[in-house]
């Protein structure tokens, strides 16, 4: 019998991957489908399934290449994937290694966008109560941008020329590439420590959404919302709306619009002080004239012109008024005696003394007649009270024992009526009209048993 050498499962899952790797047909290879059971790790590292109408791979992405994707693969998408296919070995299953991940039929940057647009939306960072208010007449602006760029120029040129008082300050950046978002946010960062300008332009000249691509990071929408002072983004030409533009207190379409934005035009602060220079005089001169108007008025009026006959006068009313107020007095306590004297005569005339002797005498005779009839009550209610003794007496059992009559009652307490209340040998109580007897049963007799 031949000798057969077996393998384990292990060393046939090692070969066949073995196959698998050192296959060139299998490696580097460009998958579609769409993406199912997705799963993000804690560790950044991305699983999930690809699939089309006829089969499924599992998928693995790690997260430096995840890092790199630059949107959030999600359940349902239909990607397009760049990857290898090998074994693994602990289960057996065949997958592909995805190294690069872009959506089917819709940019990578254009979904990524979209993605970041609404979870910062979410976040309540496009919300119009966080925005602030852009300062009508600021002393500096500061400006974000690139030093060498026809933006920072186009931005200087109209401050210039609109508000020449300004200050600018230039806080250098990149405005393209991989190291432009980290070098933006170092700069607004930078123009709040210091504290210098009044409001910021952070923006950009137009380009390519992959050149103005550093306005949509993350980290620059971040720092453009935690600014102190207030942002104005201008980044590219009015069709470019960046994630910057929605963070920013203020969007403008263009660099120079921003710059329009931020300052006053001189000419017309002018023109408006002039008409309030205006204005002020024309307010002042009919201001003057109404107090010039009244002083002439003071001037002509009779308390001016005559003030003697006036005090005069004003003494004449005084002692008129004295008199009246006198007479009045007079008049007054004049009043108050008659009425005195009227009230005395009413009082004499009831003669107060006599009245109260009238109703004493009235006391004394009401005071006899209530003693008497008390005196006939009473006297009335004892020849009823005696009435009710003899009665009481006629039927008292007291008056019967005295006709030879007793009573009996058992030791008790009850009384006894018949022979059969009380038993041989009891003790009864006999109550005769002078006295108890304490008796002791020894015979009892029925009065049927009588002769």
């Amino acid at each position: 019998m031949a000798e057969f050498r077996y393998l384990t499962v292990s060393a046939l899952t090692k070969y066949i991957k073995r196959k698998f790797d050192y296959d060139p047909h299998l490696q580097n290879l460009y998958v579609k489908g769409e993406i199912s059971n997705m799963k993000k790790h804690t560790s950044g590292h991305i699983y999930f399934t690809l699939k089309d109408a006829g089969a499924r791979i599992l998928a693995v992405m790690f997260s430096a290449y995840a890092q790199k994707a630059g949107f959030q693969p999600e359940d349902g998408m239909h990607v397009l994937v760049r990857g290898d296919v090998s074994v693994y070995e602990p289960s057996g299953n065949y997958q592909i290694y995805v190294k690069e991940i872009q959506p089917d039929g819709i940019g990578s940057l254009y979904l990524a966008y979209k993605q970041l647009e609404e979870k910062l939306a979410k976040e309540g960072l496009f919300r119009r109560e966080h925005k602030k208010p852009i300062p009508r007449y600021p002393q500096t602006v500061g400006v974000v941008t690139s030093p060498t760029g026809a933006a920072v120029r186009d931005i200087i040129t109209t401050i210039r020329r609109r508000y020449p008082i300004a200050r600018i300050i230039v806080y250098p950046t990149l405005v393209q590439g991989k190291q432009a978002a980290p070098s933006i946010v170092r700069a607004i960062e930078m123009a709040n420590a210091r504290g210098e300008a009044d409001v910021l332009i952070v923006g950009r000249g137009g380009g390519s959404i992959e050149e103005l691509w550093a306005f949509n990071e993350e980290a620059v929408a971040r720092a453009i919302f935690r600014s102190k002072i207030p942002v104005i983004s201008a980044v590219g030409h009015e069709t470019d709306v960046t994630i910057a533009d929605h963070v920013a207190d203020l969007r403008a379409p263009t660099p120079t619009g921003a710059a329009e934005l931020a300052v006053p035009h001189i000419d017309e602060l002018l023109e408006k002080i002039f008409q309030l220079k205006i204005r002020l005089t024309r307010s002042a001169k009919e201001r003057t004239e109404r107090a010039r108007v009244r002083l002439s008025r003071l001037e002509n009026s009779y308390a001016f012109r005559f003030p003697q006959k006036l005090y005069e006068q004003k003494m004449e009313q005084l002692d008129k008024t004295f008199d009246r107020l006198q007479k009045l007095l007079v008049k007054s306590l004049k009043e108050k005696g008659e009425r005195r004297e009227a009230l005395c005569r009413r009082l004499w005339k009831f003669k107060p003394a006599a009245v109260l002797r009238e109703k004493a005498e009235e006391v004394k005779v009401r005071e006899k007649r209530l003693n008497r009839l008390a005196a006939d009550i009473r006297k009335r209610k004892e020849r009823e009270f005696l009435n009710l003794l003899n009665t009481l007496e006629a039927v008292s059992p007291l008056r019967t024992m005295e006709r030879g009559y007793s009573i009996v009652y058992h030791e008790k307490g009850n009384l006894v009526k018949s022979v059969r209340d009380a038993k041989i040998g009891d003790q009864v109580y006999i109550y005769v009209k002078d006295g108890n007897l304490h008796c002791e049963v020894k015979e009892r007799e029925e009065s049927g048993n009588r002769g």
